[in-house]
């Protein structure tokens, strides 16, 4: 993928890449550059600058320093693991809730600033290039429903950030400040608003898979109103979306009627799938360009991976390559989803496949034998192409699906046969009864069904559980909800630190 690289958030960029569509839409390779003023003279250059916001998402399970693994680590279902105490400092640091201005994870403040950069260059020049208004209508409406997700990473992870909504220039880059986060929200809803009415219902997958829907926008709508606390409009966006429950919504997307096969690799682009990130082994994705957006494979694969895994001759153990053991699941979660139908989708239990001498490994850092089973690195998935096989796995990964939709409806909703419905029909898909609807049911069904998927320290946190089921892990309550902001975005601006931190 193209990238632009940043020394600090607010550099002036002055070439852009033009890159040319592949196998899927969000999927380009490098051909040129074009000076900013003379690009997006016609639609070819417009659709380029298009991909290259959309190239930021793919921080979902790309690269080292992504969404799903970091997260992940911060949780009370995971340990960062890795090789030692050292092994990532940042995601060690959060793992642990020590994380300072130095050791935070700088990448999620400045790729998805980059991001934002690009969708407002886009934005701004978008009304002068050569192409058809409903291209452009649509070309916009992306841009903001990606200008949108960008943000709301940023506001729940930093909570207190600057919002732009137009290029900077050398001139007044050093004068931004911060907004109130409601400020910030705001601005995300109405980018959505804005972008939901133009948006396509469906997109060509052959061509345009990992295109923003309709759908798509209106869920993480529901999602943004429900962590603003606007709970009536998340149930009112969120039904739109899930339709009757267990049923296939307008749109056509449905529960899967088998759980594990969300994590077949190769089932991309599927009926629950709503929103989710495009990774492809055409990249021939390399180490030297490894972690700069070039890398289009799945290193979220790799890295929860089982350390040295190696099966004993005559093996029935699953066939996987050998990974990084960062991830590995806690106690806590193997206790609690033990007797889950999800269980063996989620858990490769490495500790009982060694006693039963089918499989060894090496222990690494925080080693409970138990590791995320739905991103498993597989032998089928491994490269025969060019590039470093470690970082060139092929498997998607959700943003957004539709069970995740269906429990925050129910959480929306609060109670009622509709909540009831919603709850029941994401237990029923693993053949588990109906329990009553309460806010209890739902956290531990969000729990089992969305375990490893990056979504339960945000959960905690807007939950207020964060204090008390982190308590064990150095969490402080008032400070740790959220991160410090990196020094090096601090000097020479005005911005503030976050309280609590130096």
């Amino acid at each position: 993928m193209k990238t632009i690289k940043f020394k600090y958030l607010f550099i002036v960029i002055a070439l852009i890449s033009l890159g040319s569509c592949s196998e899927e839409f969000v999927d380009i390779k490098p051909k040129g550059s074009f000076l900013s003023d003379n690009y997006y003279a016609d639609e070819a250059q417009a659709t380029a600058a298009l991909v290259g916001v959309y190239d930021i998402i793919r921080k979902n399970s790309g690269s080292f320093e992504n969404m799903i693994a970091v997260m992940n680590a911060g949780s009370d279902d995971h340990y960062a693991g890795g090789g030692s105490a050292t092994d990532g400092e940042g995601i060690q640091a959060f793992s642990k809730h020590t994380l300072t201005s130095i050791n935070v994870l700088r990448p999620f403040w400045t790729d998805h600033y980059q991001g934002i950069f690009r969708a407002n260059m886009l934005l701004v020049k978008l009304p002068n290039v050569a192409m058809s208004d409903n291209l452009k209508a649509r070309f916009a409406a992306e841009a903001k429903a990606l200008r949108a997700i960008y943000y709301f990473n940023l506001v729940r992870i930093f909570k207190n950030v600057p919002l732009l909504l137009d290029p900077l220039t050398a001139t007044n880059m050093y004068d931004v400040e911060q907004a109130a986060p409601e400020a910030v929200y705001a601005q995300i809803e109405k980018d959505l608003l804005e972008a939901i009415p133009v948006l396509p219902t469906s997109v060509p997958v052959a061509t345009d898979g990992g295109r923003i829907t309709k759908g798509a926008a209106q869920a993480m709508l529901g999602k943004v109103y429900l962590y603003d606390n606007k709970k009536a409009e998340a149930a009112a966006v969120l039904a739109q979306v899930n339709g009757t429950p267990g049923a296939a919504n307008q749109y056509g997307n449905k529960l899967l009627s088998n759980y594990s096969d969300l994590w077949v690799f190769s089932n991309k682009f599927n009926a629950e799938s709503l929103l989710e990130v495009s990774h492809t082994n055409k990249g021939n994705s390399d180490w030297w360009f490894w972690g700069s957006g070039m890398d289009e494979g799945n290193t979220l694969n790799v890295m929860v991976g089982v350390r040295n895994y190696s099966r004993t001759s005559g093996s029935t153990a699953a066939d996987l390559a050998p990974g990084w053991s960062f991830d590995v699941i806690t106690q806590d979660l193997y206790d609690a989803i033990k007797t889950d139908p999800r269980f063996g989708a989620t858990i490769f239990d490495m500790k009982a496949i060694k006693a039963a001498g089918q499989a060894d490994y090496v222990e690494g850092y925080q080693d409970t034998g138990y590791f995320l089973n739905k991103f498993m690195p597989r032998n089928s998935d491994k490269t025969t192409g060019g590039g470093a096989v470690e970082i060139n796995y092929q498997q998607n990964s959700y943003v957004i699906r539709l069970a995740d939709t269906y429990l925050m409806e129910a959480e929306a909703l609060g109670s009622g046969a509709r909540a009831q419905a919603l709850l029941d029909a994401v237990r029923a898909r693993v053949g588990l009864p109906s329990v009553p609807v309460t806010l209890a049911a739902i956290k531990n069904e969000r729990r089992m069904e969305l375990a490893g998927e990056g979504h339960r320290f945000f959960d905690l946190v807007r939950w207020g559980d964060a204090a008390t089921k982190l308590a064990n892990r150095g969490f402080a309550a008032g400070k740790d909800e959220i991160w410090p902001i990196p020094t090096s975005e601090l000097q020479g601006t005005k911005l503030k630190q976050n309280p609590g931190y130096n």
